[in-house]
């Protein structure tokens, strides 16, 4: 043995020497597939539905165990019936319910969620968490699972309206840090999300307006049709019209969705910085968290939209009489055209830090024509303060 040892380590002396630079440079190349379904189905908690089930791998016979997460709020709704369906697919349920608002959207709750898994004694690959809530708590959970073991497989299921056409359908986690929204976070897709339309029936019909945001900003940047079948319903829009899911709003859900993950795909890693999906997302972050009283995620971005189809304007992207047909649709949805936080000084500093996150370039997508869209990056800030102004005027006419 130690003469086999000795030749070894004169073989390696006298054949074998580290370069002089540069060096020796290995490269490493892999790719990892990554898939997962979204789901629309009704009836989710119905036990003859299988397919909240199956997402966690129970067949009705053979125990199985989860973490299912659910929102405090979704709780008090929808608990029991939560646990009669998971009961009922014999299903070892751990329970852990906590808040959804975006003052909870912290690394503490992230690390709370691993703590849940580690006292469960979580299997690594073969037992789920399920996340149960809106888009908040999807972010949170998402993360630690993406976190815990490099990697926990996880199941959305968005009981809220940006939930299910937004936050539930991209890879994105994420909380805020400092005084930056979802600054913190991660790229880690679920194994599903799972869509039901009756969760919305319970949602407050400001939380409603909240996730029609999104679904006009699909519109405004990809889909006409989208458009004109928001101006043609909304005023039958509401938490019972969606939860029904008749036809008109079914197409409007799922077009919004289709659109969304149309954008998504081919860029899930977000490779390319111009995404049009970032419409209404330049400034309102900075809004978003410095409102008081505070504004939800998509009212902020209802704001940010109207500044950027003032921009659209100002460049001749949008005719005024299109813009006026957008800035009607947002505040026909029940959503703030402007904010007395939002002055030019705030915009500018949004678009700073926007620049920050696009890599040095503004990157700023705006409407070219409503359902297109173009990619600026040298707005300024004299444009920005006539885009407030136009709002301004158009607010200060239909309010006169």
């Amino acid at each position: 043995m130690s003469e086999i040892t000795t030749a070894r380590s004169r073989s390696l002396t006298s054949t074998f020497d580290i370069p002089r630079p540069p060096g020796l440079t290995w490269y490493v190349q892999s790719q990892q597939p990554v898939g997962y379904e979204v789901s629309l189905t009704r009836g989710l908690l119905n036990p003859v539905n299988p397919v909240l089930a199956r997402s966690v791998g129970a067949d009705g016979r053979k125990a199985v165990r989860a973490l299912i997460v659910v929102d405090r709020t979704v709780d008090e709704l929808y608990g029991p019936g939560l646990r009669d369906y998971f009961e009922a697919w014999h299903v070892d349920a751990v329970w852990k319910v906590m808040p959804g608002d975006e003052e909870t959207k912290t690394l503490d709750q992230v690390v709370d969620v691993t703590c849940a898994m580690t006292d469960m004694g979580i299997l690594r690959r073969t037992e789920r968490v399920v996340v149960v809530g809106g888009g908040v708590l999807m972010d949170v959970v998402g993360m630690a699972a993406s976190l815990y073991r490099r990697g926990a497989p996880y199941v959305r299921v968005p009981t809220t309206l940006v939930g299910q056409v937004d936050a539930g359908v991209g890879v994105k986690t994420g909380v805020n840090h400092g005084t930056h929204k979802n600054r913190l976070g991660t790229y880690f897709a679920p194994e599903a999300t799972l869509i039901d339309p009756e969760f919305l029936r319970t949602v407050e019909p400001r939380h409603i307006a909240n996730g029609l945001a999104e679904i006009i900003k699909m519109a405004l940047i990809k889909d006409a049709a989208l458009f004109r079948l928001l101006e043609e319903n909304v005023e039958f829009v509401t938490s019972h019209s969606l939860a029904d899911c008749g036809a008109s709003m079914s197409e409007v859900v799922s077009r919004a969705i289709a659109g969304m993950l149309d954008e998504l795909e081919p860029n899930l890693w977000e490779g390319v910085l111009e995404r049009s999906v970032d419409y209404g997302h330049t400034f309102s972050p900075t809004l978003e968290l410095r409102a008081d009283p505070p504004l939800l995620h998509g009212e902020a971005v209802a704001v940010d939209m109207a500044v950027c189809v003032a921009l659209a304007v100002g460049r001749g992207h949008l005719t005024e009489a299109d813009a006026r047909r957008a800035l009607a649709l947002i505040a026909d949805c029940g959503l703030p055209l402007t904010h007395p936080v939002f002055t030019p000084e705030l915009l500018e500093l949004g678009l700073a830090d926007a620049v920050k996150h696009r890599d040095g370039s503004q990157r700023l997508p705006l409407t070219d024509g409503i359902g297109s869209c173009v990619f600026v990056n040298d707005v300024t800030g004299v444009e920005l303060a006539r885009a407030l102004d136009f709002v301004r005027a158009y607010t200060d006419g239909t309010d006169r």
